[in-house]
């Protein structure tokens, strides 16, 4: 499986780096201009490393309301922190730009990152207004630019509700046949929301050996669970101070995850 010489383990923990409001954001602090962007990314960039992190993922989290496809203000902006901060990872890391997949694929490929994360697939009515994704054109430009990045894709949508009424496992089957992802990502309903490990079982048996990512919700107190039936997880909001999306990565925090992470790699037995 690609994860396991991406990520040197076969059951990985991606940590979440949410970049401040960017330029042309309604909170955009243009007084402490991308130099706050780059500070807070460093700080969160430390301590996920310091504290063990299989993998990072740079994200525009902060960049509400989200749009549907983002301009040239976010993409550069985007770009040049993680530019400045390139030779200090350590670890693969990927690229998740909300909510436009050719934007991150872009980024990643003139960045170096390993992986992008976005809704690739299906039509949602959502907090951004109706949604019509196109895998077709993501992949297509994947391929166009020679990039050489893995894209995991979302099969239900954060802040949405897809128009699609097909059952979860007819879904991911179908998704695995007809766009050919790299990874299957399960989430909750929204960012820090918790997935039903039901979900994840129906997944896995619908996709085979596709690797499967837990996508939200996940914390110290869950991440076994959640690593018994997934192939890798991805955090956020579990790894900042008082478990609050909007701050800053928690040192401490990192470091109790990633001592349960590395027991259970030792001591359990996973289901997948």
């Amino acid at each position: 499986m690609w994860t396991e010489s991406v990520f040197s383990t076969d059951k990985c923990i991606i940590g979440m780096i949410h970049v401040p409001p960017s330029p042309g954001s309604p909170l955009y602090d243009a007084a402490a201009g991308i130099g706050r962007l780059v500070d807070s990314a460093r700080s969160d960039l430390r301590a996920l490393q310091d504290g063990g992190i299989d993998a990072v993922m740079f994200c525009n989290e902060n960049d509400r309301p989200y749009e549907l496809a983002v301009g040239p203000e976010t993409v550069s902006a985007m770009a040049a922190l993680i530019g400045q901060l390139k030779q200090e990872i350590r670890v693969p890391f990927g690229v998740d730009i909300l909510w436009d997949p050719v934007s991150a694929i872009a980024i990643a490929h003139a960045t170096g990152a390993a992986f992008v994360r976005e809704v690739f697939t299906g039509s949602y009515a959502s907090d951004m207004g109706v949604w019509n994704t196109n895998a077709a054109r993501a992949l297509r430009f994947r391929k166009q630019i020679g990039a050489d990045v893995k894209l995991l894709f979302n099969v239900n949508a954060e802040f949405a509700s897809s128009f699609d009424q097909r059952p979860l496992a007819s879904l991911a089957k179908s998704v695995v046949f007809s766009s050919i992802p790299d990874g299957i990502c399960v989430s909750g309903p929204m960012t820090g929301s918790e997935v039903n490990v039901d979900h994840l079982g129906i997944v896995r048996d619908a996709v085979g050996r596709v690797p499967i990512f837990v996508n939200t919700g996940v914390r110290k107190e869950n991440v076994r669970e959640k690593l018994r039936h997934a192939d890798g997880c991805i955090v956020g909001t579990g790894l900042k101070y008082d478990g609050v999306t909007w701050n800053n990565v928690d040192p401490v925090r990192v470091k109790e995850m990633m001592a349960e992470v590395e027991d259970f790699r030792k001591t359990a037995k996973p289901l997948v």
